[in-house]
């Protein structure tokens, strides 16, 4: 059994409801959409008390189960005006399963700013968040942990939450207690500053009864075993996600300057400083961690935790994403820039991929220069302080763009493209146009399928799939990293979660759920006014060819719309 919980912040009112059966499977991203489109809330402006505010753990939360304890958090977005389901790593959503609670959604907006308590004696309270209030994300962790213990997890609003910066995520604690691992994209951290919750902490307790504990840890060797049979999981354990920069740089889509090139090459052809190999060696010869865990019981470890040329502690993690979007593509070379950057914005609480593209704009726009580290950091300077230059990048890059009029803006529905270039990486590029979730990799990546010689038909293909297997995994809270074991067996998933919860679910349960899903985000983005149109790359893509590779790109959305997508036919007029 699990309980979920509606938390009304006006009046302090929690209304608890056990969950029984498939609903308790029923959870993470499919349980988001689920409630959004039931809740009538796609017109209502995001930034109201009329939008929820969803967490959700998946059916594997609170167990040993490696890549299974990311948390969902979803709300309509106020960065694309659409759905929006945000994941992270961290400590939250196994706390979340150790008090056997699927999730809680918060409605309505709390008239005071408020830290939320949960405790695995079950009582919820509030407290006042005045001693929190424009902390760093660090400094407020550290306050909550002395006041609270140790023995919790927490998910903090930041700073730039605080004053509704689009850029904002929700900070969780990461084994450590660092508050550094992010449910970053689309604005959700700015819904929580919203409803004035400045921290939820629960307590971090033991796992649950199972109903067959004993075919679980069978199945869990098994999973296991499929894992560290998987080239890429190998990769993954021995350089991290940084080694995705090697393969990106060597293929030519590695976006750098703005995405105005896809290579980044050293003096001398030396290796790539901003790859993994080179962080991996790095890292080992100051003393990090090229191999850290971002919730417990991960088998991949593929974070890190980054150190200077002292010893000491810069950043943890620092992964490709970031190394992409704050590094190549605003001209950065050297990982130690890049580290230092994604630490303040981590304090910040703000969406390091968002925030790179931003600055990439900018510089564009000739705001600043390509390379020019004091720039960037003046730019979170501003950020941080909240004056009206800061209030301005904290709207995001679309909004940044359109401001300064500038045509090279590497969005799709208002929201930054991950650091895979769509005209070369092309079924990735297929998935960020279609995701009801604006350009975001992780609704459907496949960011080594060959596409040279491939029709669009056979790309919206494989993307297709692709994004009903991430959507799936995403509701149970397995990461993307985690999915190749749940493709190629799902016999195993469904039997693991039939020998928690004791349900009778079927190996067809998991494309159900993940078709289901995209289905309900269609009919909320359509819902909210979004059109065929919303999902064009922007015209830059296809008029600029991108060296080395001099490609462009080639497919338009209403061709890769025709081919096989039948969330969208389906919510079509």
């Amino acid at each position: 059994m699990r309980k979920y919980l509606n938390i009304n912040l006006a009046d302090q009112h929690v209304q608890t409801r056990e969950l029984v059966g498939e609903e308790i499977a029923l959870t993470g991203r499919y349980h988001i959409a689920k409630i959004l489109i039931e809740a009538n809330v796609a017109t209502v402006d995001p930034l109201s008390d009329k939008n929820p505010l969803i967490f959700s753990a998946g059916p594997f939360a609170g167990t040993n189960m490696s890549n299974a304890n990311r948390l969902s958090v979803g709300c309509k977005s106020p960065l694309t005006g659409g759905i929006k389901e945000s994941n992270a790593g961290g400590t939250f959503a196994l706390a979340m399963g150790h008090l056997a609670l699927a999730g809680f959604t918060l409605h309505g907006a709390s008239p005071d700013w408020t830290v939320i308590r949960i405790t695995k004696e079950g009582d919820i309270s509030f407290a006042s968040a005045a001693p929190y209030m424009g902390r760093g994300n660090t400094k407020a962790a550290e306050l909550l942990c002395k006041k609270y213990g140790e023995k919790v997890s927490i998910a903090l609003c930041g700073p730039v939450g605080e004053y509704q910066g689009l850029l904002a995520g929700i900070a969780v604690t990461d084994p450590d207690g660092r508050p550094t691992r992010m449910a970053a994209r689309g604005g959700v951290g700015a819904v929580m500053g919203a409803k004035k919750v400045k921290a939820i902490v629960i307590d971090l307790d033991k796992a649950q009864p199972m109903v067959d504990r004993k075919s679980f840890m069978k199945g869990m060797r098994e999973y296991t075993k499929i894992l560290d049979g998987q080239p890429g999981v190998k990769n993954l354990k021995e350089r991290g996600t940084a080694f995705m920069a090697d393969i990106t740089n060597l293929i030519g889509a590695l976006p750098v300057n703005n995405f105005s090139s896809g290579q980044q090459v050293e003096p001398g052809g030396a290796p790539l400083k901003m790859g993994g190999e080179y962080i991996r060696d790095l890292t080992i010869e100051r003393g990090g961690d090229p191999s850290h865990p971002c919730m417990p019981g991960c088998q991949i470890k593929c974070s890190n935790v980054y150190m200077d040329e002292a010893g000491k502690e810069v950043v943890s993690p620092l992964e490709y994403e970031t190394i992409g979007l704050m590094g190549t593509n605003c001209g950065l070379s050297e990982p130690d820039d890049v580290a230092r950057l994604n630490h303040t914005a981590n304090d910040l609480g703000v969406d390091s991929i968002e925030l790179g593209a931003m600055i990439g704009v900018l510089m564009e726009a000739g705001v600043g220069s390509f390379g020019d580290l004091s720039f960037m950091e003046g730019v979170l300077d501003d950020i941080r302080s909240g004056n009206e230059q800061g209030r301005l990048y904290a709207q995001g890059t679309a909004r940044v763009g359109e401001h300064y009029g500038v045509k090279k803006v590497p969005v799709i529905k208002k929201q930054a493209l991950s650091a895979y270039d769509p005209r070369v990486i092309e079924v990735t590029g297929i998935s960020m146009m279609t995701t009801a979730q604006g350009a975001d990799h992780t609704a459907g990546n496949l960011a080594v399928y060959e596409c040279a010689g491939k029709s669009t038909e056979e790309l919206a293909e494989a993307s297709f799939n692709a994004q009903v297997s991430f959507a799936a995994s995403d509701n149970l809270g397995v990461c993307i990293f985690g999915r190749v074991a749940a493709d190629s067996d799902p016999d195993l998933i469904v039997g693991a979660i039939n020998s928690i919860h004791g349900t009778q679910l079927d190996a067809e349960f998991m494309t159900r759920i993940g078709r289901e899903t995209l289905e309900m985000e269609a009919a909320f983005n359509k819902a909210a006014g979004f059109t065929e149109a919303d999902d064009e790359l922007p015209e830059f893509f296809y008029e600029d060819t991108l060296a080395p590779t001099g490609k462009t790109a080639r497919h338009r959305a209403s061709e890769v719309n025709s081919y096989r997508n039948p969330w969208r036919q389906k919510n079509q007029t």
